[in-house]
C-alpha cells in the first residue's frame, strides 16, 4: 500500500519525466522553488519563457510541475480544491490527491509530476500514489533533477544562502549540464506560518496512507 513517508531521495519511483527541471529547496521556514523556461517537443525547443511555478490558495501554498502542460494544469486545479476542503492543510491535500490521482481512471493517464510546499514541508507527488517529503528539504523533478539536486545539497550543506538563493544559483548549474533545461527561471517563495525563522520540523506528523487500488 502507498504511504505517505520521509525519503533520503529527492525523487520518487515514478517514471522519469524529462524536458524540465523544478526544483525546490525548504530552509528556515521557508520554501524557495524555481522552474526552467523551457518547452521541448522531440528536439525543437518551442518555448524559451514557460511558466511551471504556480501560486495556489492565495498564495500560501506553492506548486511546480514536470510533464505535459495541459496534464499539469489539470492536476493543480484538482489540488487547489483538495487544499480549499482541507483549508489549507498541505500533506491532508497532497494524500488526497495522490488517491485520486492513482485510482482515477482518466487521471491515472496524466503523464506529470509535482513539488508542493508551503513554508513547513516540501513535498513531491506523483500518479503512482507517492506521497515523498525528502529529509534534508530538497526536492527535484524533470531531466536536470540529478545536477539541480547535487547543487543544492552542496549550498545547503556548506553555505549560509537562503532558499531562493540556493535554488537559483542550483538551477543555473542543471541549466549548465542539462540540454533540456534552459536558464530562464520563474522562482517564488512562501513562508510558513512563523515566518523565515520557522523551526518546525516538517516531519513531524505520523505517516499518513494513501489508497491502494487495482483494477
Amino acid at each position: 500500500m502507498p504511504r505517505y513517508r520521509q525519503n533520503r531521495g529527492s525523487q520518487p519511483s515514478a517514471r522519469r519525466i524529462r524536458s524540465t527541471t523544478i526544483l525546490g529547496v525548504r530552509r528556515d521556514g521557508v520554501v524557495a522553488m524555481a522552474g526552467d523556461g523551457q518547452v521541448t517537443v522531440g528536439d525543437v525547443v518551442l518555448k524559451h519563457g514557460a511558466r511551471k511555478i504556480r501560486m495556489l490558495y492565495d498564495g500560501a501554498v506553492i506548486a511546480g510541475f514536470a510533464g505535459a502542460v495541459a496534464d499539469a494544469l489539470t492536476l493543480f486545479s484538482k489540488f487547489e480544491t483538495q487544499l480549499k476542503t482541507s483549508d489549507g492543510n498541505l500533506r491532508k491535500a497532497s494524500v488526497e490527491l495522490a488517491k485520486e490521482w492513482r485510482t482515477d481512471r482518466y487521471l491515472r493517464r496524466l503523464e506529470a509530476q509535482l513539488i508542493v510546499g508551503d513554508g513547513e514541508s516540501i513535498l513531491v507527488l506523483s500518479g503512482e500514489g507517492d506521497v515523498i517529503e525528502p529529509d534534508d528539504g530538497i526536492a527535484a523533478i524533470g531531466s536536470g533533477a540529478p545536477y539541480a539536486t547535487a547543487a543544492a545539497k552542496a549550498l545547503l550543506a556548506h553555505t549560509d544562502l537562503q532558499a531562493r538563493e540556493i535554488v537559483e544559483s542550483a538551477m543555473g548549474i542543471a541549466a549548465e549540464l542539462c540540454i533540456f533545461t534552459n536558464d530562464r527561471f520563474t522562482i517564488d517563495t512562501v513562508e510558513g506560518p512563523a515566518g523565515p525563522h520557522s523551526t518546525g520540523d516538517a516531519g513531524s506528523e505520523a505517516e499518513f496512507e494513501a489508497a491502494d487500488h487495482e483494477e
